[in-house]
């Protein structure tokens, strides 16, 4: 299963965690967001990775998907 989210605030990061922690694969489209605005989800989502294992793809230049860890 993955997770598709559209955060539109860094307040929406919530639900990227939320779903990251229980096992769930997040696609976090950015596309609509500004540079500026987008980067710090980036960042955290590149600290979640770290702090919880697992990977981080980009899929095109806004789009990412984190995967993970394999219980």
């Amino acid at each position: 299963m993955v997770k598709t989210l559209h955060p539109r605030s860094y307040n929406d990061v919530f639900y990227v965690g939320h779903f990251f922690r229980r096992g769930i694969a997040v696609l976090m489209d950015l596309s609509e967001m500004s540079d500026k605005d987008a980067t710090p989800l980036v960042d955290f989502a590149a600290g979640l990775i770290i702090g919880r294992g697992g990977a981080m793809e980009r899929v095109t230049p806004k789009v990412f998907l984190l995967i993970p860890e394999a219980s």
